[in-house]
């Protein structure tokens, strides 16, 4: 099922399969209503999702090593393909049909709530998981924020899965990208953390100052964790051509860069086709395989705690 809100500024389209975000209008230099994220036309497109598009994403955002984790003197045994965990599993929350808790379309801050509950060992995680994700639109921005709960010690991870391209066409390979942030996590061949951080200085990593995405030497794409400072944006994304910038706020220590080299011949919203380097992701989260790596913050959720994951998408024009 399909829902909308909006304001003055901005237009939220959601689905309640994967919790999932299609379409987010926002306005260009000249007036003109331009859709930053990519989204398919039809719900039952995203049945066949393989790039995670719009969705939001758990049990465990990212990989897990080892095909599983030990807690509590217990050890748990999840799904792996080729070694590696993903994005919550084979049925992640990405695939399920969630609730819709509450909207407000009339309120000056428009928002929609969905819920889900997750079972004790559902893909092999303990707990019954509750779990309520929030869409609001607040002036020229759009907060997210993730809450959940469990019966039982447990290990989570959220986040969105949106990918972006202001220009709503073509490729982001024109865009400035700025990303505050000094290191970013090693990664072996199967792109599972390591444990040790490297500095971005001196690699195709490094936009500490704002850069052309396609201008910067050795990008090849970007599939990546970056280590975020508390005091500053996780990153700004800008379009020279529609004017539109893109500031992401996130209380979260991490967020994943992915820009997706080729997502193939999709049924994209109103038949818009795009290039190679269609877009970027900014996935706030905790640090991917944390449970596997004591050197990581944690990512153990207690029973009586509340887990918070709050991003912000400021959009403006320059």
């Amino acid at each position: 099922m399909k829902h909308t809100i909006k304001n003055a500024h901005i237009s939220l389209t959601t689905l309640t399969y994967g919790a999932t975000i299609q379409q987010l209008l926002v306005k260009d230099k000249y007036e003109n209503d331009i859709n930053v994220v990519l989204g398919f036309e039809t719900e039952d497109d995203y049945k066949d999702n393989p790039f995670y598009i719009g969705a939001s994403i758990g049990r465990y955002a990212g990989r897990i090593s080892k095909g599983g984790f030990a807690l509590d003197g217990e050890h748990y045994t999840l799904y792996q393909d080729n070694g590696v965990h993903l994005h919550g599993g084979k049925n992640g929350f990405d695939k399920k049909d969630w609730t819709v808790e509450h909207i407000d379309t009339n309120h000056n801050h428009p928002y929609i709530t969905y819920t889900l509950t997750s079972p004790h060992l559902e893909e092999g995680y303990p707990g019954t998981l509750k779990v309520s994700v929030t869409y609001r639109l607040v002036g020229n921005g759009l907060k997210i924020t993730y809450q959940a709960t469990t019966d039982k010690t447990t290990v989570i991870n959220l986040t969105n899965h949106a990918y972006f391209n202001l220009e709503g066409k073509h490729s982001i390979l024109n865009h400035e990208l700025t990303l505050h942030s000094e290191a970013f996590v090693e990664l072996d061949s199967k792109l599972l953390p390591t444990g040790d951080f490297l500095p971005v200085k001196d690699s195709p990593y490094d936009f500490l100052e704002p850069e052309i995405i396609g201008d910067k030497p050795g990008f090849s794409g970007i599939d990546d964790v970056f280590v975020l400072h508390e005091d500053e944006p996780a990153a700004i994304l800008y379009s020279p051509v529609t004017g539109i910038e893109m500031v992401v706020n996130t209380d979260q220590r991490a967020t994943v860069v992915f820009t997706p080299t080729d997502l193939g011949d999709r049924n994209f919203v109103n038949g818009v086709k795009y290039g190679n380097y269609s877009s970027i992701c900014f996935e706030a989260q905790t640090f991917p395989d944390a449970p596997n790596q004591p050197n990581f913050p944690s990512a153990v959720l207690q029973p009586g705690e509340t887990y918070h994951n709050k991003t912000i998408l400021q959009f403006g024009i320059r």
